[in-house]
């Protein structure tokens, strides 16, 4: 064959390369299998749909089973963009920097056993761990998840691999997005890891045809070497959820959710409900059932912190019935917020009312303190939470009005909120709740709302149900503390004594409506 006849083959091989990345990868790319080695990459027909999808859309999310191979033909595909365009910047963003120079590790391997012609006289500019420039200028670079990342690079496509698992990719990819606006592109691929981050808003986003993204679903299915046999050993090996998040690309199942997904499922199922009133100028306190005079309540309330970016909230609950009757929530004033407290727990059979008294809940707890109400809950100093340590300080006159939350405390009261709910003791109908409850995760072994969303109403409910196994055992010694204060406080809005409030019983308070309130309870 003369030479001129092997330059025109090539000339056809590399028109049939710029022009077909399906052919440029099975005829000449390699991968590294992790049992057959060293192997051409025949693609999966799923894998050549997807790659046809991602030539007709610069944006696509990919929300995908495990070893699907999609890492390794978006790194085909950055390797086909930088040998046949231009000055053309791949940009890899992972969740940190061992796994995005993975991707890099896979475009090097593959340009590495390209024939000569293709991957041109000259070496590349820069074949490092991190990067991997060609003399066209084109070049591809990995990148943890900074808040910087990208910000030095005009991006023509960004891949961001396991989306929903990097913190804050929501603030990096806005900080990205104006260097590909003009041309550019973005992949973004991940299994889901819950719901409220920003893989798993972007692709409700693109299912509503809300954003410029391009779902695409790749449950574990859609490999053909696999079946509903070696789908079944899988689960045998494997918890719910990570089945549901490794191969079913189910948000609702996955993630670190402190309440699981199927205990939320049983509670929307079969327990929320619609309030039978809303109160308030916005309808924000919702009432589901009426005060019942043979039972009693507790009222437990999460003080806003006051920079506008949470809400006070609170609960009635019943505590013998043990279920929600009535919930609160709302950005309002502290003062407003005590009121709307005293108001609901007077209502409530005179409830043992609990707030928690950080930051803006002492404005709160002052303000209930100089309305006179009687059957406020006081906490030990220093958050040890034990009956024994309890006991020892009322003795001692060392507490505090109001519940602590602090490092000590919280995990008490989120695993009595998870405990009640994992077991159906307890009973909530409110969507409000349910839904903080579907964002409420562990994030660096810490129970808290994901990024972007609120726990206050769970908070809330975490401190009553708490205080509601422990009130009825030391709460008896709070009250006599309460009265001692109140011996000492004019209520201001009625002229009416503190002390005037104790009838000849001494379980029993009038409050200045002349409404008598029966404390035999707290015994």
């Amino acid at each position: 064959m003369s030479d001129q006849n092997i330059k025109d083959i090539i000339r056809q091989e590399y028109v049939k390369c710029l022009t077909d990345p399906i052919h440029f990868m099975r005829k000449y790319c390699m991968v590294q299998h992790p049992t057959r080695g060293r192997v051409n990459f025949n693609l999966y027909p799923f894998q050549e749909q997807v790659l046809k999808l991602w030539l007709k859309n610069d944006y696509s999310i990919i929300n995908k089973s495990r070893q699907l191979g999609i890492s390794t033909l978006a790194a085909g595909f950055s390797l086909w963009t930088m040998l046949f365009h231009k000055d053309k910047t791949v940009l890899c963003i992972a969740t940190k920097q061992s796994t995005a120079v993975n991707m890099v590790d896979k475009v090097q391997f593959m340009y590495q056993q390209l024939p000569a012609w293709l991957r041109g006289k000259e070496k590349p500019d820069s074949n490092n761990k991190l990067s991997l420039k060609l003399s066209n200028g084109s070049q591809i670079v990995a990148s943890s998840a900074a808040s910087d990342a990208g910000r030095s690079y005009a991006v023509s496509l960004l891949l961001i691999d396991e989306a929903a698992f990097i913190d804050g990719i929501d603030r990096i990819y806005t900080a990205i997005k104006p260097t590909i606006s003009s041309g550019g592109g973005c992949i973004a691929l991940s299994s889901p890891n819950g719901i409220g981050n920003w893989f798993h808003k972007t692709w409700v986003g693109a299912l509503n045809s809300e954003n410029s993204f391009l779902p695409i679903k790749l449950p574990w299915d859609v490999h053909p070497e696999r079946d509903q046999a070696w789908f079944e050993n899988e689960k045998a090996n494997m918890g719910s959820q990570e089945i549901a998040q490794e191969y079913e690309c189910d948000f609702l199942a996955s993630g670190n959710n402190v309440v699981t997904n199927d205990i939320l499922e049983y509670y929307e199922k079969n327990h929320i409900i619609d309030p039978v009133e809303r109160r308030g100028m916005a309808g924000d306190y919702w009432i589901w059932e009426y005060p019942d005079p043979s039972e009693t309540y507790v009222v437990c309330a999460d003080v806003a912190r006051g920079d506008g970016s949470d809400y006070s909230t609170f609960h009635v609950l019943a505590t013998k019935s043990y279920r929600q009757v009535a919930e609160f929530k709302s950005k309002i004033g502290t003062r407003e917020f005590a009121n709307n407290l005293i108001t609901a727990a007077t209502e409530y059979n005179s409830a043992l009312l609990v707030v928690e008294n950080a930051n803006m809940g002492w404005d709160v707890i002052n303000s209930i303190t100089e309305r006179g109400y009687p059957n406020l809950y006081y906490s030990p100093k220093g958050g040890d939470m034990s009956i024994d340590n309890f006991v020892y300080k009322m003795e001692k006159d060392q507490t505090i009005p109001g519940i602590t939350n602090k490092q000590t405390t919280r995990p008490l009261f989120i695993s009595k909120l998870e405990s009640s709910l994992r077991g159906k003791e307890f009973i909530f109908h409110s969507k409000r709740m349910l839904e903080e409850l579907r964002t409420f995760i562990w994030h660096h072994g810490k129970a808290q709302a994901q990024s972007g969303y609120n726990d206050d109403l769970v908070m809330a409910l975490s401190f009553g149900l708490y205080i509601r196994d422990t009130a009825l055992v030391y709460h008896q010694n709070g009250t006599d503390m309460t009265r001692a204060t109140l011996s000492n406080i004019n209520i201001a809005s009625s002229g009416i004594s503190a002390g005037s409030y104790m009838d000849t019983n001494p379980w029993q308070m009038k409050d200045g409506y002349g409404n008598t309130h029966d404390l035999n309870w707290l015994m």
